[in-house]
């Protein structure tokens, strides 16, 4: 750590903090492990973990990945648009409904978009919305004759005891084979639209460590309910994959996430699987057993004042991630090792009194390097990532976040 820590500073000594950082040693080896947990099976990269263009162009020219995975309609027309190096993709999955009638305009005004944007949908109402924007664009003379590609969306959670014990993300209603099939025939009736694929994310095991610190009968539960809601999922995935292909044939079937590769890669019914906050590896995906991943975005925060001994105070800070609020999601000292939050005072907006003896041998002028506990929300915060690559120790340049050009999303 202290090496790391040097490697650093040596070649950020021109940078004045704050600013944040990506370790590209570290971003090329989380990304290769990740494919090495796929199974085989192709990675979508989920552009809201990583959020800077370079980097998602970086990663999509690795091995084993193929696609992006996006948050919005408008982000998805932005990375399929011609940037002056080419579309950063041909194939981009919106992984969140849309009701953007702007977006959707757009997206049926644009016949390059259409080929290579696919939206998800678990709604007749989000049907009702595409198709009226194709008969708006039609009216208006800027339609085109390729149909909306969508994707079906399938709710993952576990509920053993029915919908009154629910353990997973609130998403789609869609559910069973039944209803998949049901939706799926609703799309088919619609000759504006075309049925693409099908997406179920088990966020319940793939967002979720399995081996929380301090916490050894907590994680002794956790792993026993990710089982059995896997196996629950596993055989359920399938059986709306069969009902669904029997209504239409499907291009793809999304599965996983950075902390579930390695068990839904091996179901059959899943073609492709997604990742992204494993390429940065933020301080939430510690708690897992199944990988070991490196962190790779830090950002660093310089120390302004010493109002006491053991305390080394830092400007600015406070950066949540979101989530529920705990202390889970706050940023954490990574180095130098041995900092933690004064408990009056947090995380905060304009500074951060970090405690504890590391902070004797800090001076003003010194800097913190912290991890976020998300991973792209980071890219929020800063308009330019500072590229580092600790193998060789060199500095390789900046490069703009989404916000950097002035981009934002969400």
């Amino acid at each position: 750590m202290t090496r790391l820590r040097e490697t650093y500073e040596a070649a950020t000594r021109g940078l004045q903090a704050p600013f944040a950082m990506v370790d590209l040693a570290a971003f090329r080896a989380n990304a290769a492990d990740l494919v090495r947990r796929a199974h085989g099976k192709p990675v979508r990269v989920a552009s809201k973990s990583v959020r800077c263009r370079e980097l998602l162009r970086t990663v999509l020219a690795m091995p084993g990945y193929a696609g992006i995975m996006a948050f919005t309609l408008p982000e998805a027309l932005w990375l399929a648009a011609d940037d002056g190096s080419g579309p950063l993709s041909d194939d981009i999955l919106v992984a969140y409904p849309t009701a953007d009638t702007d977006a959707l305009l757009r997206l049926a005004s644009d016949p390059d978009a259409a080929d290579t944007v696919t939206l998800v949908v678990d709604d007749t109402a989000h049907l009702d919305m595409i198709s009226g924007a194709v008969a708006a664009a039609r009216r208006a003379g800027t339609g085109h004759d390729r149909p909306v590609r969508v994707c079906l969306d399938i709710d993952t959670s576990w509920q053993p005891l029915g919908p009154r014990l629910r353990i997973g993300s609130y998403r789609s209603p869609v559910r069973t084979p039944r209803q998949a099939a049901e939706l799926a025939r609703a799309v088919t009736a619609r000759p504006e639209l075309r049925l693409e694929g099908v997406m179920a994310y088990e966020g319940q095991i793939a967002g979720v460590g399995d081996a929380p610190r301090g916490r050894p009968l907590y994680g002794r539960l956790l792993r026993t309910v990710q089982h059995r809601s896997a196996l629950e999922l596993a055989r359920r995935r399938a059986a709306v994959v069969d009902a669904v292909r029997q209504v239409a044939d499907l291009r793809f079937v999304n599965g996983g996430g950075t902390g579930s590769l390695h068990t839904t890669g091996r179901e059959r019914a899943v073609t492709e699987l997604a990742a992204g906050s494993g390429l940065y590896h933020p301080h939430l995906f510690d708690d897992y057993r199944a990988f070991e991943g490196r962190p790779a975005a830090l950002f660093a925060l310089p120390v302004v004042r010493r109002p006491a001994r053991g305390v080394a105070t830092a400007l600015g800070g406070g950066y949540p991630a979101s989530g529920p609020a705990d202390p889970l999601r706050l940023p954490v000292p990574h180095l130098p090792a041995g900092l933690s939050y004064s408990t009056n005072e947090g995380a905060g907006e304009v500074q951060t009194p970090l405690l504890g003896a590391a902070a004797d041998g800090l001076a003003v002028g010194d800097r913190v390097w912290m991890r976020h506990a998300k991973a792209g929300e980071l890219c929020e915060r800063f308009t330019t990532l500072h590229l580092i690559d600790s193998d060789t120790g060199e500095y390789a340049g900046a490069v703009p976040t989404y916000r950097g050009e002035g981009r934002a999303f969400l």
